[in-house]
């Protein structure tokens, strides 16, 4: 009974790391941006997987959690790396946002795998609040600041 138990633990805190990479990922695919569902889903799986496996080994303590920890945050700033580009007239760059929501999944895969699910959930209320606000806040201020592109154009 207790490996079911064990399993079904594993499922649960697997499973909110997909739904929350998900829920973030519908929101970059839904903008057509480079990395969607799958992507965000993925690595908030991973980062996740790794949480519960370093958790699970028996001489597991604070510190090799912590290097785990660190090692995710790094790394996949190289996933990350991927989805940003330059414009074709190198004069502005895209993807960072996709890359930092590639990032904020893997921390809350890392959540989801320590089972810290309120402090999960609230971070994807609050990165999708970003994400839906953040842009109209720019253009806004933009417009009301008389912000202008490099071209002089108004920007917004």
């Amino acid at each position: 009974m207790d490996m079911l138990r064990d399993a079904s633990d594993v499922a649960v805190r697997l499973g909110f790391a997909v739904a929350a990479g998900a829920i973030i990922g519908l929101n970059r695919w839904l903008h057509h941006k480079p990395a969607g569902v799958g992507t965000h889903a993925l690595v908030a799986l991973g980062a996740a997987l790794a949480t519960v496996l370093v958790s699970r080994t028996a001489d597991a303590d604070a510190q090799a959690m912590s290097r785990v920890i660190q090692g995710l945050v790094t790394g996949v700033g190289f996933i990350g790396a991927g989805v940003i580009m330059r414009t074709d007239d190198h004069s502005r760059v895209q993807g960072l946002t996709t890359a930092a929501t590639v990032w904020t999944s893997a921390i809350l895969g890392i959540a989801c795998g320590i089972a810290d699910f309120a402090v999960g959930a609230v971070a994807v209320a609050f990165t999708l609040g970003v994400l839906l606000v953040g842009k109209r806040c720019e253009d806004l201020i933009g417009r009301m600041l008389g912000a202008r592109d490099e071209d002089g154009s108004p920007r917004g």
